[in-house]
């Protein structure tokens, strides 16, 4: 995986996005009202913020749940499109795996291998 990472995490509860670049970590809280249709908006704001470009050299990790599924779905959706237009490479990892959203846990989680490279499979709640 790239040094350089943008963290999704939309489950329906404390969304947040994470961005990991020339190692110095940031944390973008937002708003929850209607959080997926702004996802967009609120990642390329955070990436413009820190001067980052959408390249095959980001890495980009999404949140598998479990939580909310149309978060799950819009974060996933918008990770593929970034994919496909800008070559990224996309991780998953599961919620229960990163239970505080800072710099040394997203580094443990690195370093245990928790993060998967074939995404994406949702983890569905009966």
């Amino acid at each position: 995986m790239n040094g350089n990472f943008l963290i999704i995490n939309c489950i329906g509860k404390d969304d947040k996005l994470g961005l990991r670049i020339n190692k110095d970590f940031f944390v973008h809280n937002f708003d929850k009202k209607n959080n997926n249709a702004r996802l967009v908006f609120e990642i390329s704001n955070f990436l413009k913020l820190h001067k980052v470009m959408i390249d095959e050299n980001l890495s980009v990790l999404i949140n598998q749940g479990p939580g909310s599924f149309s978060g799950r779905l819009v974060s996933i959706a918008v990770a593929k499109g970034l994919k496909i237009s800008k070559k990224v490479k996309l991780y998953g990892y599961k919620n229960q795996d990163l239970k505080v959203f800072n710099q040394e846990n997203v580094e443990k989680l690195l370093s245990k291998n928790l993060i998967e490279k074939k995404l994406i499979k949702p983890i569905y709640l009966s």
